[in-house]
């Protein structure tokens, strides 16, 4: 037991040379120990890191689909969000990017905590750094709605944060270049980004594709990411072939009357009989997400939207057939994202426990040797 908990482990050792027979080799193993610590306990402490769920696409070398817009074929295995990034996920982004609410980039989109259709976010500038936003209880909680009025420079920068490892991570590079950029045309992404927008192709097969659409080992694609060929009905549960849309009525409030001041977003995954082949959910419906189109510099003045909305009355925008492109740099109340990888990432905790265990296991390796 440490007796003198706030003294430095200079102290300490000294303070135990005076206690009779503690011989030098103890007292030497004692100071190695101490400082490795030390060093543990100097390690700042994080804030909980975010988990971002995803789900393995398997299957490479698939065919395009040649029913639909001519996309989807991927010959290569991947990872895709299961959901969207959602408002809590980015409070957390906020918080830590912009800590002292200076909204570099335009990361925030004051629109996020008035436009009560989708609201989530509120900014409080006499909070104290690092929690000047906050989720707001919209006709519930908002944590777990998707987030929406980002732009496609939005979702880079929070793939850039969580490629560096969340917390005081970069959003101007890692998975993309950015350095200050929020108009103009989108660049490509980074070789050995961690986390990424997925190009179309990506995002078409996770939503629509099955390698058993025709029956075991008959692989094709279905018009709706609710693996189903028939337009999803709205209500909100665990029966399948479900979206969030207007197909008369808004799926949240199950009538036809709009209100302002009304939520309209459901959780993520709140559809929960109503996934695709691979596990994501809200691919139709909810909010638009954006993709990469081919991912290529070249194709930068513009970058793809699709998966339909809460306020779509057609569900032909939610279907395989539906896909649109905008300016990098808009926002609406119904444009989201999801991520993905190419690879499991490992939790940015991970890394401070491996160096913990490192020391330890060097101050063991070392006592060992002594024991000879």
């Amino acid at each position: 037991m440490n007796v003198y908990p706030n003294l430095p482990v200079a102290l300490i050792v000294a303070h135990a040379e005076g206690i009779p027979h503690m011989s030098r080799r103890y007292l030497k193993a004692l100071s190695l120990g101490l400082a490795a610590l030390a060093c543990l306990l100097a390690v700042p402490a994080l804030a909980a890191p975010i988990t971002i769920d995803m789900v393995t696409v398997g299957n490479p070398g698939n065919a395009n689909d040649t029913g639909g817009t001519n996309n989807g074929a991927v010959n290569y295995e991947y990872q895709i969000g299961k959901y969207d990034v959602t408002i809590g996920q980015y409070t957390a982004f906020l918080n830590a990017a912009d800590a002292n609410g200076t909204n570099p980039n335009g990361i925030y989109n004051a629109s996020m905590g008035t436009d009560l259709n989708i609201a989530g976010i509120s900014y409080t500038a006499g909070a104290s750094a690092g929690a000047k936003y906050s989720v707001i209880n919209n006709g519930g909680d908002s944590s777990n709605r998707p987030i929406t009025y980002v732009s496609w420079f939005d979702a880079a920068r929070f793939a850039n944060w969580m490629t560096n490892g969340q917390g005081a991570g970069s959003t101007e590079t890692g998975a993309y270049t950015l350095n200050g950029a929020t108009t103009g045309n989108a660049v490509a992404v980074n070789p050995g980004a961690a986390f990424y927008i997925p190009t179309e192709n990506e995002w078409y097969k996770a939503a629509y594709f099955s390698p058993n659409y025709g029956g075991v080992g008959v692989p094709g694609y279905y018009a709706y990411a609710t693996q189903s060929d028939t337009a999803p009905g709205n209500v909100v549960g665990s029966a399948a072939n479900q979206a969030n849309y207007s197909n008369g009525v808004y799926s949240v409030t199950q009538s036809g009357d709009y209100f302002s001041n009304q939520n309209y977003l459901t959780d993520v995954g709140a559809f929960s009989g109503s996934g695709s082949f691979y596990g994501t959910f809200d691919q139709s419906g909810n909010v638009f997400q954006w993709n990469d189109l081919d991912g290529l510099a070249s194709s930068g003045s513009s970058r793809g939207l699709r998966g339909g909305r809460w306020s779509s009355s057609n569900p032909f925008y939610l279907s395989s057939s539906n896909s649109d492109s905008f300016d990098p740099s808009y926002e609406y109340n119904y444009f989201g994202f999801r991520l993905a990888s190419p690879v499991a990432v490992p939790e940015p905790s991970t890394w401070v426990m491996a160096a913990g265990g490192l020391a330890c296991a060097g101050w063991g390796a070392w006592r060992r040797r002594r024991a000879r």
